[in-house]
């Protein structure tokens, strides 16, 4: 859900469905995946302080590319975002997630990683970038698996409590351990 259109971004709706999901089955791990806001720090207070369990906000892609991939957003505003969620609620797992294959090196993905380890983030997901139609930015290259093995354990030396790497990865995959897994 992306909410541009209302003066909050959507911070009251992804609000109002966690007190509704905690409502209804309070047993329920919630997951939220939510836009950066556009800086509004008091949106992403509203969101926190309905306690979601994990907290994702994708970065997508390393700083050279970032205005290519993520038109309108701005990587040092997602970084800040991971980094103000973990200071307004420590006890909520926070989540992000890039695609490869879009033109990175392998030293921005890792200088990328060491960036988003900074903020103190929890989990980290890294998967394959798949080019949805014609109309969307070609694939690059394909990321051999090994590479993916290789960044989820250079990313657990850098203090993520977990890294899912693989080519079929995206944000929600294995959504449930790897909750777990920040939790331990």
């Amino acid at each position: 859900m992306n909410r541009d259109d209302q003066p909050d971004g959507g911070a009251a709706i992804f609000a109002r469905t966690i007190a509704g999901i905690r409502e209804r089955v309070p047993d329920c791990k919630v997951e939220v995946l939510i836009p950066d806001f556009r800086g509004d720090w008091n949106a992403l207070g509203v969101v926190m302080a309905a306690r979601p369990d994990v907290l994702n906000h994708n970065m997508e892609t390393v700083p050279r590319l970032y205005r290519r991939v993520r038109k309108g957003a701005v990587y040092e505003r997602s970084l800040e975002l991971l980094r103000r969620a973990r200071e307004m609620a420590p006890e909520v797992s926070t989540k992000t997630g890039m695609m490869l294959g879009l033109g990175e090196t392998r030293e921005e993905v890792l200088e990328a990683m060491q960036e988003i380890a900074a903020q103190k983030t929890h989990i980290l997901t890294l998967g394959q970038y798949m080019q949805p139609t014609p109309e969307h930015l070609p694939i690059e290259r394909y990321v051999h698996p090994d590479e993916f093995a290789e960044f989820k354990r250079l990313g657990e030396q850098m203090g993520f409590k977990h890294v899912e790497a693989g080519p079929l990865v995206r944000s929600s995959y294995h959504a449930f351990e790897q909750e777990e897994a920040a939790r331990s």
